[in-house]
């Protein structure tokens, strides 16, 4: 009794677990240089690259996975399809409802590992990482400013460039701010600069002699000013993108919002569990080649079908999210398409095996 089931689980469930560890190597890598990158430009500090990594892989685990198990199914089932051993099976009189069952058995703890990473892990790992950054990556932070080089903040535009500067009292010598705003742009040139408050909620400066220059976007109604004694600067707090804030908050906040992105998002964490099974359910048929033929034959076919679903999920979140679709069945359109096609394959493979017992 499920000997057959056993047999093509444990030709699953290596490829699986190696795809993943390289899947997650690769990003976890691509993730490390891009932020080495920033720690070395100074806006984010080193100690913090190995936790941003860690952040952005927990995030990610809830596509490579699915990933993964879709290629592992796809692969597994195509060499067994190539070596005949699929028509020995299906000779000896078993059903192809027992490919299913054995995809269903291996593919349901890991969707259910999916679903628990997209309602839970993914929003609290988007709100340690932002968190993070808030923390370590705001320019006003000593610690990782390069003294004599533009220090650049790509996610507020602000820039400060300083001669020489002491990390113990945190004062920066012959200093240049560039804070940019919608409307107007704020120019700051001192002898001296002293970080009184670097939260990148309510930054705050201390500026001695110097000038201040602000542009206006529209109209030349620009205005330069100079001080001798000290300045007490309240530059522009850094902020997060509405889609990044969504992503960090919490199912349960979700659940009772009544905003369409916000529905979206729940809707979007709700589906990658059974998405994630019923995809690899749909590689069983996708998989199928006649004997002798490649075993790769169908690779093709397979990455089309999995970049048609991926895109797919992602237009209907967008849609949800405009209100251009009703919230039901807003996301879960592309399981429920994903469900019908799998039916509709099933049905025919019952109907072929009833024909040949015929």
């Amino acid at each position: 009794m499920f000997l057959i089931e056993r047999y093509i689980i444990a030709e699953i469930r290596r490829p699986v677990t190696v795809m993943v560890g390289i899947l997650t190597f690769v990003f976890a890598s691509y993730s490390a240089e891009r932020y080495l990158t920033q720690a070395t430009n100074g806006t984010l500090a080193v100690q913090s690259v190995a936790d941003m990594v860690m952040y952005k892989v927990i995030i990610a685990l809830e596509m490579l996975v699915p990933v993964a198990l879709y290629t592992s199914v796809a692969m597994a089932l195509g060499r067994l399809y190539h070596d005949s051993e699929i028509t020995a099976i299906l000779a000896s009189g078993s059903s192809p409802v027992r490919l299913y069952k054995a995809i269903a058995l291996i593919s349901l703890p890991l969707a259910i590992a999916v679903t628990v990473l997209s309602v839970y892990g993914r929003p609290w790992a988007y709100t340690q990482s932002y968190q993070l950054e808030q923390q370590s990556k705001t320019d006003l932070d000593v610690s990782h400013l390069l003294p004599q080089r533009f220090n650049l903040n790509p996610d507020n535009g602000r820039m400060i460039l300083a001669e020489s500067i002491d990390k113990d009292s945190g004062e920066l010598t012959d200093t240049l701010i560039y804070d940019p705003g919608d409307g107007k742009s704020r120019i700051f040139r001192s002898h001296t600069a002293k970080v009184r408050d670097a939260n990148p909620a309510a930054p705050l400066v201390e500026l001695t002699k110097g000038s201040s220059y602000t542009l206006d976007h529209q109209d030349s109604k620009d205005v330069v000013n100079t001080f001798d004694n000290k300045l007490q600067l309240q530059l522009k707090p850094l902020e997060l993108e509405p889609d990044n804030k969504r992503k960090s908050t919490s199912t349960a906040m979700l659940s009772v919002s009544a905003l369409p992105q916000d529905k979206a998002e729940l809707q979007w964490r709700e589906t990658r569990g059974i998405s994630a099974m019923l995809l690899a359910l749909l590689a069983v048929p996708l998989s199928r080649t006649a004997p002798r033929k490649g075993r790769f034959s169908t690779l093709l076919p397979i990455a089309i079908v999995f970049a048609v679903i991926f895109y797919a999920g992602n237009i209907c979140r967008t849609l949800v999210g405009n209100a251009a679709i009703p919230l039901l069945p807003g996301v879960w359109l592309v399981p429920l398409a994903m469900s019908i096609a799998l039916l509709g394959f099933l049905t025919r493979d019952l109907a072929l095996l009833r024909r040949r017992r015929k």
